[in-house]
């Protein structure tokens, strides 16, 4: 973003002379535009992100279209019980949301006119950090839940076996390449929303390794990587009854490796 478009962000936002100042100070300091608006732009929606918490990147919305190609295959099956989806390591609830939204549903969990239930979704949302759990329960759509703690563990026992869609943006970061990232998200995000360990894919393991349990048989997982660790994460993807493929994209900066429950 040009320092004139962040300029005319602030000035929309200020109330007053002395709030726009107030707002120009911190931003100045370093605090990301995000956090100092108290919002990010993701998917064209406005999503709340309060100082402390990860801020989804424009690379993720990549994540968003190859999970909603997916669900609305999903969606267009006849007499099926609402489309499952969880959203794993879901920070402000961005990609959740997003994804909702693109599916053009206002109501979640919602049975149609035929009382069938064919193309409704069932969103659920993770996170293991309290700030993002904040985030998330007032940007995820009403009907979704969000739930704080690590991974799989706080999702209702229910859901084994009836995933659909398992989708997520896990810290991706090697450890080392934490101190190389932008002042901005090194100083001003949580270490624990972008250190993937050693080789930045600690949590994705751990994602993966869990994925079969909550699938249901042709559910998806959908992991957001570089494309350099893509490969891994594919070989990763495929020790654990899933068929893996991967998708990359040189205008998003992104890719997101899909496994499919064998």
């Amino acid at each position: 973003m040009f320092a004139e478009d962040e300029a005319g962000l602030l000035i929309d936002a200020a109330r007053t002379p002395d709030e726009l100042a107030a707002m120009v100070a911190r931003r100045v300091a370093g605090l990301p535009i995000e956090h100092v608006l108290g919002w990010a732009r993701f998917c064209g929606l406005r999503i709340v992100v309060e100082p402390g918490v990860f801020v989804p990147r424009r690379r993720s919305e990549f994540l968003v279209r190859q999970a909603a190609v997916l669900a609305r295959a999903d969606l267009r099956t006849a007499d099926r019980p609402p489309v499952v989806i969880v959203d794993l390591c879901c920070g402000s609830g961005a990609v959740g949301a997003a994804l909702v939204a693109t599916l053009g549903r206002a109501e979640l969990g919602r049975a149609d006119r035929t009382g069938s239930g064919a193309g409704s979704v069932e969103l659920h949302a993770v996170d293991i950090d309290l700030a993002a759990v904040r985030c998330a329960r007032r940007n995820v759509p009403a009907g979704g839940r969000v739930y704080q703690g690590d991974l799989y563990e706080p999702l209702p026992a229910g859901l084994r076996g009836r995933v659909d869609l398992l989708v997520a943006n896990a810290p991706y970061v090697p450890t080392e390449a934490v101190a190389l990232l932008p002042p901005e998200a090194r100083d001003y995000e949580p270490k624990l929303a972008l250190d993937g360990g050693a080789d930045g894919l600690d949590i994705v393991r751990r994602v993966a390794a869990g994925a079969p349990e909550w699938l249901v048989p042709g559910g998806h997982l959908l992991v957001e990587t570089s494309v350099r660790q893509a490969p891994a994460v594919v070989e990763m993807i495929a020790g654990h009854d899933l068929t893996p493929r991967s998708v990359s994209s040189a205008d998003w900066g992104a890719a997101v490796v899909c496994g499919t429950h064998r």
